[in-house]
């Protein structure tokens, strides 16, 4: 039972995290999109590309073309910065003010003992293992660093594991617990007014 409700309130952040993903997969495309009809700044440039390409107009429109491929790829790599700081956010200040998340409330979870310094350093852990080396992976992909990228999906799946699958065990304590020397402890459902906490079990 209490597997099953970590399981429930890990999937309830987690669809938290990919709301937010997809506004600024949105968003990144939108920027892209306004970029390409961004004539003011992108016919000066061609327009001076052109002037100086001294009749080579094919070299002249490889300049424009990667003008706009490397702004387009910083515009991705800023999205999957902005997700994970506020993925981090997210965890680190319900963990920090409430001793829980989203999920973890809804589900009847709290992470115990409550001190910020411990908030922060699972917060870390977490955000790391559930969404900064999959972020990575994807921006060396974007960037064709095709190899490199699934030898950090890997890592990131391995971490996944390493992070989760103690939970199931009788400790009930994942990787981020351990780190950051935390627990989680589970309150009634039935009593919510006795407020009687049990150990997750």
């Amino acid at each position: 039972m209490s597997a099953f409700r970590r399981a429930t309130a890990w999937f309830i952040d987690f669809a938290l995290v990919m709301a937010l993903a997809s506004g600024l997969a949105v968003l990144t495309f939108q920027r892209i999109s306004t970029l390409v009809t961004d004539v003011p700044e992108l016919a000066t440039r061609g327009g001076f590309d052109l002037l100086v390409s001294r009749g080579d107009v094919v070299d002249a429109s490889e300049d424009l073309g990667m003008l706009l491929w490397n702004k387009s790829v910083l515009y991705v790599e800023q999205a999957f910065g902005l997700l994970i700081v506020a993925t981090f956010l997210y965890q680190w200040v319900c963990l920090a003010l409430a001793g829980r998340t989203v999920g973890k409330g809804l589900t009847g979870l709290k992470v115990t003992p409550r001190m910020p310094g411990r908030a922060a350093l699972r917060a870390a852990v977490t955000t790391v293992a559930d969404v900064a080396l999959y972020a990575v992976a994807c921006v060396l992909l974007v960037e064709g660093e095709i190899a490199l990228s699934v030898l950090v999906w890997a890592a990131a799946v391995v971490l996944f594991l390493f992070n989760a699958l103690p939970v199931l065990g009788r400790a009930r304590r994942s990787l981020a617990d351990r780190m950051a020397g935390t627990s989680v402890t589970g309150v009634s459902l039935s009593r919510p007014d006795a407020m009687r906490r049990v150990r997750t079990s």
